[in-house]
């Protein structure tokens, strides 16, 4: 079932369309370098050739006839034939061979090439164009037969596994029988005869997998190899790094056919991979390996270990083979010249690929390398340092979502791994621990000095304290904005969620995993930016936060415009934020509070009692203990804003599920089980998340808000008093619907503000507004905005509620729905910008045409994903929130959102 196509996002085809673009041998068809295009290896082996570097010639089939293709029911229209045909002349023109000549004939390599890099995820096939009779001409021509025949082997091999999709495995088994046979360890041992043999073999497997010879002429060969390159588009292990790298399915790949040159014409040849600066670092040093007698796909796939590429590097290795400094100077400095050329011309980092046939150099690909955070950063600051880049490009170079390696610890690279499962990547970050199956125990052995790792088949807000005292979070079901995977990210706690092969049995104490059991107390890692999960302790790697961090974050202040604050509720959260930069916070969820084990019994009393008193006595036991919460905050805080949502979640959240729970708290509150169970009952809820939370409980129970709304002012005049900077608070009001709703709630903050600042004699300034979350409140927002002061849009909910998705069950269907093209992104973690972002770009622009200097803000999730980041510099909204670990990442994107709309 292949990708939907948005076929609206298409460009419509017409007789005149151009699909075939011709390059190299001072051809240039007028691509430009359009990677849109060209994809990225066309675009830049069309920008080489433009610049006059050694590379072979060959055309690129643009992306739109990869598009056009899936469109039309993989068929291609008739003008390609043509075009394609003139681009096999192109290539024939400069090189002098004839395609399908048995005297001397030209062979060429397909390659897919995307717009972004995907490297491994698509198919190649080289030394296309050989076939029974070509090899005897290649072999006369070359005057090399042993060569000639082992690029046949290669091309049977390839177009076999690639194209005809047969097992490769019987290839391989063929290959070392015939090595086993004559007494060789390597390949390069393999006489012109033993490849003839090979080949023959390599034709039987063919006909018995497959049904039919091998194919012999060379179109049919090449029709095969471009179809199978848009095959790969679709192939699942391409759409899965689409859908991990935010690739849309829409884009294509394009192909590139290209006259081949070959690096196993002897020991003047050779072929390599090399970076113009270490990716792993960023150190300004050539890095990379070569084979000598070899083809690319030698050096990638492992089959003999390739050698370093400087002296240097040999050196540091403790490596006895000569680099490709000492065994071709000459060549090595013709390279090095290129590198220069290629970074100056790009101004970036390029990982390239060449081949050096016969003591000829040529360039077979350069495209900007991929590279750790670590080096992103250096490379990005050394580049502009260096005046290569400006400032703002290099801010614009680093990928946000990439500062999580920097700050977060990570797994030992070297070190091994017992993979049990895997998971979903929820909260980055690697941690080691005892296993343990409820928030108590990990209170506990946490208290004891114990590492612990918390397995839940899913957590809920009363597990938060077990959370806190873990190192890491491991669920069963779930989704990456589940309850697990949002506190966890706020606190910095790894989290691997949604790991569907784990069978949990919390009574027992027991995790089962394939057929492999453990027990409370056994030892595990995650890794919560793979979502791997391992038996044993893997070490990790502390983050590093080095000069090239601050220094690009200043940059990056410098050209923003969105603020960013943080989603916290602890001081430490607050402390962590403020740290990575944050300018105040932006939500902080009142309920967690609720559930520390020294006030829990004050919360279920209220919540048990059957009249106003009730409520208000045990809520009296709560006020000293929440106005504490909020001025440890405001201290962290003093002088920023702090936005502070009123109590959200259903009562019932707050009362035991546990039988020997129920017992406990029957005591403490005074009332028999049976009293408590109907209670309990009363209070069940089929659908929570549509129930009576919110601002409902305070329509209902308005003295639960006077409690939060007395507690916030008395902290804050407190803080003001101690510090000298009051903290500014933004008292918000969830799950608002209506005007009237909003009106009741502002009048109870407003009459306890005006009370505390009577009795203190003092006053600070404050806000009162409430959170986005329904499509009601957007469609309403002109009117809500007559008496709300601030808008934040709770994006979590507003996706929930709009689609009607619960985002903790959606992760068993939303993979499907992404690959299918009904959603270009998970709408949990990017905002859905075609129908949740209408809904915000509609209450953004009738709150400030009703209050026109109203304050806009995100809450949700998405406050921390640089893709809704855009979307919110494009909308114009004040600050986005995001969770403390992710302030950075939020403050860069914020950056470079602000240079695209720039």
């Amino acid at each position: 079932m292949v990708e939907v196509m948005e076929a609206e996002s298409l460009k419509t085809a017409t007789t005149d369309t151009r699909y075939v673009y011709r390059f190299g041998g001072g051809v240039n068809d007028g691509g430009n370098g359009n990677k849109n295009l060209l994809g990225g290896k066309g675009a830049n082996l069309d920008g080489m050739a433009s610049i006059g570097l050694p590379v072979p010639p060959g055309f690129t089939i643009t992306t739109e006839m990869c598009t056009r293709y899936y469109v039309d029911g993989e068929v291609y229209p008739d003008s390609l034939n043509a075009e394609v045909a003139g681009g096999i002349a192109h290539i024939e023109g400069v090189t002098g061979k004839r395609f399908g000549d048995q005297a001397d004939p030209l062979l060429v390599s397909v390659r897919s090439g995307a717009r972004v890099s995907m490297p491994g995820m698509m198919d190649t096939v080289l030394n296309l164009g050989l076939n029974d009779r070509t090899v005897i001409g290649l072999a006369s021509a070359s005057g090399d037969e042993r060569f000639a025949w082992d690029s046949y082997r290669r091309f049977i091999q390839m177009y076999s596994d690639v194209v005809l999709e047969l097992d490769h495995g019987a290839f391989e088994e063929a290959l070392e029988i015939a090595k086993e046979d004559q007494g060789y360890t390597l390949d390069t041992e393999m006489t012109a005869d033993d490849w003839k043999g090979l080949v023959a073999e390599y034709k039987t497997i063919v006909e018995k997998q497959w049904g039919k010879p091998f194919p012999q002429d060379v179109n049919d060969q090449l029709w095969g190899a471009i179809s199978a390159v848009f095959g790969s588009w679709q192939a699942d292990r391409a759409k899965v790094y689409r859908r991990l790298n935010d690739i849309p399915g829409d884009w294509g790949t394009a192909v590139n056919v290209q006259a081949m040159v070959f690096g196993n014409m002897g020991d003047t040849s050779a072929t390599g991979v090399a970076f113009t600066r270490d990716p792993a670092t960023g150190e300004n040093v050539y890095y990379g390996e070569f084979l000598i007698n070899a083809q690319g796909e030698d050096v990638v796939a492992g089959i003999r270990t390739p050698q370093y590429l400087t002296t240097a590097a040999r050196e540091r290795a403790g490596a006895k083979p000569l680099s490709m400094e000492e065994a071709m100077p000459e060549t090595y400095a013709e390279l090095a010249k290129v590198f220069n050329i290629l970074e100056t011309h790009y101004r970036d980092m390029q990982d390239i690929e060449f081949t050096v046939q016969q003591g000829k150099l040529w360039m077979l690909q350069t495209r900007s390398g991929k590279r750790t955070a670590k080096a992103a950063l250096k490379i990005a600051v050394d580049m502009a340092g260096e005046g290569l880049i400006t400032e703002e490009e290099a801010v614009a170079r680093v990928d946000p979502a990439a500062l999580d390696q920097l700050l977060h610890p990570t797994l030992d690279p070297k070190a091994p791994r017992d993979v049990l499962t895997k998971g979903l990547p929820a909260s980055p970050g690697a941690a080691s621990g005892i296993v343990v199956f409820d928030a108590d125990t990990a209170e506990r052995r946490n208290e004891l000095g114990d590492a612990v790792i918390l397995v839940r088949t899913e957590t809920s807000p009363e597990d938060i304290h077990g959370m806190h005292a873990a190192k890491g979070i491991l669920t069963a079901r779930g989704g990456m904005t589940s309850h697990a995977a949002v506190v966890a990210r706020g606190m910095g706690r790894p989290c691997v969620s949604g790991a569907g092969s784990m069978s949990i049995d919390a009574k027992a104490k027991t995790l089962r995993i394939g057929g492999r059991e453990l027990t409370e107390g056994d030892v595990v890692t995650i890794d919560g930016s793979t979502g791997e999960v391992m038996a044993g302790e893997v070490p990790t790697v502390q983050p590093e936060l080095a000069g090239d961090f601050g220094t690009l974050m200043v940059w990056a202040d410098k050209v923003r415009r969105l603020r960013v604050r943080a989603n916290a509720e602890t001081p430490q959260d607050c402390k962590t934020a403020r740290e990575f930069g944050a300018e105040g916070v932006g939500l902080c969820r009142t309920e967690h509070m609720f559930f520390d084990a020294a006030r829990i019994t004050a919360v279920r009393q209220m919540i048990l009692a059957d009249s106003e008193k009730g409520r208000r006595d045990a809520l009296e036991k709560l006020l000293p203990e929440q106005r504490d919460d909020f001025a440890q905050i405001f201290m962290v805080m003093a002088g920023l804003p702090v936005t502070i949502r009123l109590l959200d979640p259903p009562l019932h959240e707050f009362l035991p599920h546990e039988e020997a729970e129920f017992a406990e708290v029957a005591k403490a509150a005074g009332v028999g089980v049976d009293e408590l169970r109907r209670r309990a009952s009363e209070l069940h809820e089929f659908n929570p998340m549509l129930g009576h939370r919110g601002c409902r409980l305070g329509v209902t129970y308005p003295e639960i808000y006077e409690m939060q709304a007395r507690a916030i002012f008395e902290a804050a005049l407190i803080v003001k008093k101690r510090s000298g900077a009051a903290p500014i608070p933004e008292v918000m009001i969830p799950l608002v619907a209506t005007r009237r709703e909003l009106e009741l709630m502002k009048a109870i903050v407003d009459r306890v503000a005006q009370e505390v600042f009577a009795e203190q004699a003092d006053s600070v300034e404050y806000l009162t507004g409430t959170m986005i979350e329904l499509p009601r409140a957007a469609l309403k927002a002109g009117e809500i905005a007559e008496v709300g002061e601030f808008f934040s849009f709770g994006t979590n909910d507003l996706t929930q509620t709009t689609i009607g998705i619960s985002r903790d069950d959606a992760g068993r269907f939303l993979g499907s729905y992404v690959d299918k093209g009904i959603f270009p992104r998970d709408p949990f973690v990017s905002i859905d910008v075609e129908g949740v972002g209408e809904l915000i770009v509609l209450a953004a622009e009738r709150g400030r045409k009703t209050r026109p200097g109203i304050k806009l803000g995100i809450c949700g999730e998405h406050g921390g994903d640089p893709a809704s980041i855009a979307f919110c510099e494009q909308t114009g909204l004040d600050y986005v929130s995001a969770s403390p670990y992710r302030v950075p990442i939020a403050r860069l994107a914020a950056a470079q959102a602000a240079l695209k709309k720039g």
